[in-house]
């Protein structure tokens, strides 16, 4: 470490998905002592969208929010204050996303210097990538022909490297989230590619802000405690020139920052924490610590770095087919038997009819009774007297998705009674776009950061080593023998949890509400509990229970959940109702956990 800094770099993360809240820049920009500004706007359904829109205009492509949000509106604030701003909006367009903020900053009058990372673009390369099976699931590659967009995932040290150059806004493609937070600390700290343990830090602060709120109150397991859901914070990391974080929130803001609330995004979507793979370090998270220091303020500390990997993540995108979705509400006594004699009847009438045409038939579909059990696996004791029923299918051919509609709607009147319409909303066919991931050699790919009138080249340097850490498997305590009274409690009366996807890879983290808990937890959601409980959603592949992993996080200490090909393929590749698996946290909270009651009893006392 060179230690070109040593005061701490306040980053603020505006921005956790294309979308996200309007209000957030101007939140954060009441924060006085504001260095950076971070934007996240990519997710891997995030990326298919953008290569829809591309496909279409080749002048878009990329997250027009960050100039119609941030640049446009707040660009003089920011320039005035010297507030670094980098984004992930380009998309798979970061150029062109360059050329709109420019103009925009030239119509005020606004002297920034604009940097591009360019670099994970491999559109040009895919067929080098033809032999390449998915990662996750083996699938081929897809056809050459069918492929709208192909990127590595980059890292950090080409952002920190525009920022060496001078640049005030930094503008990429795909990166991983948390390399926009990275860059900054890099570039503020002097931090080389041998400071692993400090990599794996700043790494860690991005992860927590990547995704705006909710490390300060959004999605939160305790949501009734946060305060007005219209105004919750976005969030503010301060991060040591040692490594350590402090995480706090825009001021004049609803929201809670707790040890819970980080904990809850610090498992978010990480898989095994030992081994979170980044294109800068191996993060190794089992140990880091939280401390609540403040109100609303939590300190962060004791995240491990080791080399990282030789390989690069490739995300590529393609056409397969055509899907159509829609919902059916139905309501009466009985709802949701009704509902499903409704929709398997229009699906046998559409089958006759494509096989009077002589048509493939419709193999993949998904029919999910929402009120009636279907998203959570548990049937309701009272049958439910409304519902909605969500009808998808996907097929190569848009006309037999055609012929499907045709027989929904036909039903009108040869139905069982309680169906009633949408509004007028039509349904139709639209093309299916799926992922495929890969790993290539790092070495391969050269990121590249355009400024002014140059061109720099930040190539990866090879690694050695493997695809992937192996850690120590790490286990709680066992529970032994208990001699005083058992107790069956909710997981929900025990701990918060949070649930997200990669891929077609689900992921629920689980933070006890008191440390004493955890070895009663761990017990109780063995991987036998768990795939009963997750049964429903579980793709059999090769027995469900070798499906699920369990990783422990002695440091905090929390529980990980990792459950294999449980997406129905995932992201924009799944017909389901929630493709990335933002609700699986709700099936853990209501799963049965044998607790002594003296403990129980003791932690609600204190």
């Amino acid at each position: 470490m060179n230690g070109r800094q040593r005061r701490p770099l306040r980053i603020g993360g505006a921005s956790g998905y294309w979308g996200d809240a309007p209000h957030a820049t101007a939140q954060l920009l009441r924060a006085h002592d504001l260095d950076v500004l971070v934007c996240d706007y990519l997710a891997e359904i995030t990326m298919a969208i953008l290569a829809k829109s591309r496909a279409a205009d080749p002048a878009k492509g990329y997250a027009a929010d960050f100039v119609s949000q941030v640049i446009k509106p707040h660009a003089r604030d920011i320039a005035e204050r010297g507030i670094k701003v980098i984004a992930n909006a380009g998309g798979v367009n970061p150029q062109a996303c360059a050329l709109a903020v420019r103009q925009s900053l030239a119509a005020q009058s606004i002297d920034l210097n604009v940097a591009v990372v360019i670099g994970d673009d491999m559109m040009a390369r895919v067929g080098d990538f033809a032999r390449l099976a998915d990662m996750d699931s083996g699938a081929p590659f897809p056809d050459r022909a069918k492929v709208i967009s192909s990127n590595a995932y980059l890292g950090a040290f080409p952002i920190s490297r525009a920022l060496d150059e001078g640049a005030d806004i930094v503008i990429t493609g795909r990166v991983v989230d948390s390399a926009t937070t990275l860059g900054a600390l890099i570039h503020h700290f002097g931090w080389s590619a041998t400071d692993l343990d400090l990599l794996s830090a700043g790494a860690l602060a991005g992860h927590l802000i990547e995704c705006g709120v909710q490390v300060s109150g959004g999605n939160h397991t305790d949501w009734q405690d946060v305060g007005d859901l219209a105004t919750l914070g976005y969030p503010i990391a301060e991060v040591l020139f040692d490594g350590t974080i402090v995480i706090t929130k825009a001021p004049q803001t609803t929201g809670r920052v707790t040890k819970a609330t980080v904990a809850e995004q610090l498992l978010y979507e990480i898989g095994d924490p030992g081994a979170y793979l980044l294109p800068d370090v191996s993060c190794d998270w089992r140990s880091v610590e939280l401390e609540d220091i403040a109100p609303d303020e939590v300190r962060i500390s004791g995240a491990r770095g080791a080399m990282p990997p030789p390989s690069l993540k490739l995300c590529t995108t393609y056409l397969d087919g055509h899907r159509v979705s829609l919902f059916l509400p139905f309501y009466g006594t009985d709802a949701a038997k009704r509902a499903r004699a409704v929709v398997d009847a229009a699906f046998t009438r559409a089958a006759d009819i494509l096989r009077s045409f002589n048509m493939p038939p419709i193999e993949n579909q998904s029919v999910e009774v929402i009120g009636g059990g279907d998203l959570t696996g548990v049937r309701p004791q009272m049958p439910a007297d409304e519902v909605c029923v969500k009808v998808a299918a996907s097929h190569e051919d848009p006309k037999a998705l055609g012929i499907l509609l045709k027989s929904i709607n036909g039903m009108g009147l040869a139905t069982a009674p309680g169906l009633t319409g949408s509004g007028g909303v039509v349904a139709r066919p639209t093309p299916m776009v799926k992922l495929h991931s890969a790993l290539i050699p790092r070495d391969t790919v050269t990121a590249s950061v355009e400024i002014g009138d140059k061109q720099i080249d930040v190539p990866f340097s090879p690694v050695e080593g493997s695809d992937v850490m192996t850690p120590a498997t790490m286990v709680p305590e066992a529970v032994g023998e208990v001699m005083e009274e058992l107790i069956s409690v909710p997981l929900v009366d025990l701990a918060y949890t949070r649930s997200g996807d990669k891929g077609d890879k689900a992921n629920v983290g689980i933070y006890p509400r008191d440390p004493r808990f955890l070895p009663f937890i761990w017990a109780s959601l063995d991987e036998t509990s768990l795939a009963e409980a997750f049964a429903h959603v579980l793709d059999d592949i090769s027995g469900a229970q070798t499906q699920i992993e369990r990783f422990y996080l002695p440091g905090l200490p929390a529980m990980n959940i990792l459950m294999r090909a449980a997406l129905g393929g995932g992201g924009t590749g799944s017909l389901r109702t929630d493709p990335q698996g933002k609700g699986y946290s709700q099936i853990a909270l209501a799963m049965p956990v044998q607790v002594p009651k003296a403990l129980v009893s003791a932690a609600r006392a204190a």
